[in-house]
């Protein structure tokens, strides 16, 4: 089939018949709408009408999120004024690389499969009691995170971290998940090995997950982290690997006003103690989307 398609591309099938060069570049554009941007490059290779289509304003505008323009307003100020400029494919790739902003402890970047808006939050933007105390909490460098350093905690009695977000997000129905592990991983001899020495009191009482938006919508689930059984929901034991705790949706029909997103876990249970936790970020991604997404990290 590769081969036959091969012939078709520019010169007809060899027997004077019709080729795809015979296409109207507007026709090939209508086609490209309903394609994703990846397909759209791929098959931009094609012919002339192909690669004239696959950079039509037209086609990646269709891409593009309607508020794309409060994404590009977190770029740098100095570049703000040329990325506007730009056309819609050279828009589409940078806001498909992952931004930073207020202060490097968030960033937004477009889904490039579906131009869709996803967020990850780093611990360091969030309220997290007892942060200060390095006898309680300790900030890690890694290379597992999209950030450079996660939170660990060593042991403490009232556990509770809290975070907010206010953002133009795009009108869709998005989820929000903390990401977790259980136990202080650390690279020896080029291996990673998991140090578990801390990890005690989760399996007590379970940890209680909330979000609330702006216009009212709430959702809260409870959870055991540490359970030495097979977890079924997750598909593997809880200690020693990056697992996304789901806390709920949130429906977002309008981008203006921006909607502002509170999240929370909470073990305020005082009667025991609790430990050997690293938290690395709050991410929020089209719910649709989280079912694709791998649990192992990629960054």
């Amino acid at each position: 089939m590769g081969a036959s398609l091969s012939l078709l591309t520019e010169h007809g099938s060899g027997n004077g018949g019709p080729s795809l060069g015979d296409i109207p570049e507007s026709c090939v554009a209508c086609v490209f709408l309903y394609l994703t941007p990846p397909e759209i490059c791929n098959l931009a290779r094609l012919n002339r009408a192909f690669r004239g289509a696959a950079s039509s304003d037209a086609v990646w505008e269709a891409k593009l999120p309607s508020n794309y323009h409060h994404l590009l307003d977190l770029l740098p100020q100095t570049d703000g004024d040329a990325h506007h400029k730009l056309s819609k494919k050279a828009i589409f790739a940078i806001l498909s690389r992952a931004h930073p902003f207020d202060g490097g402890n968030k960033e937004v970047w477009l889904d490039r499969f579906s131009g869709r808006v996803c967020m990850s939050i780093s611990a360091k933007a969030m309220s997290i009691t007892g942060i200060e105390d390095r006898r309680y909490w300790n900030w890690v460098p890694t290379e597992e995170s999209r950030f450079p350093v996660i939170a660990y905690l060593q042991q403490i009695w009232w556990f509770e971290v809290a975070g907010v977000v206010k953002f133009p997000f795009n009108p869709d129905i998005y989820t929000l998940s903390f990401r977790i592990h259980l136990g202080k991983f650390s690279k020896r001899l080029g291996r990673r090995v998991c140090n578990f020495e801390h990890t005690h009191g989760w399996d007590i009482k379970p940890v209680r997950f909330e979000l609330s938006t702006s216009d009212g919508q709430q959702a809260s689930t409870e959870c055991f982290l540490d359970d030495t059984e097979q977890d079924g929901a997750n598909g593997n034991h809880k200690r020693g690997c990056w697992i996304d705790y789901k806390v709920g949706e949130f429906i977002v029909s309008e981008s203006d006003p921006e909607t502002e997103v509170r999240f929370s876990m909470k073990q305020i249970d005082c009667t025991h103690s609790k430990g050997g936790l690293c938290i690395d970020s709050v991410s929020i991604i089209p719910s649709d989307l989280r079912v694709c997404r791998r649990r192992v990290f990629l960054k």
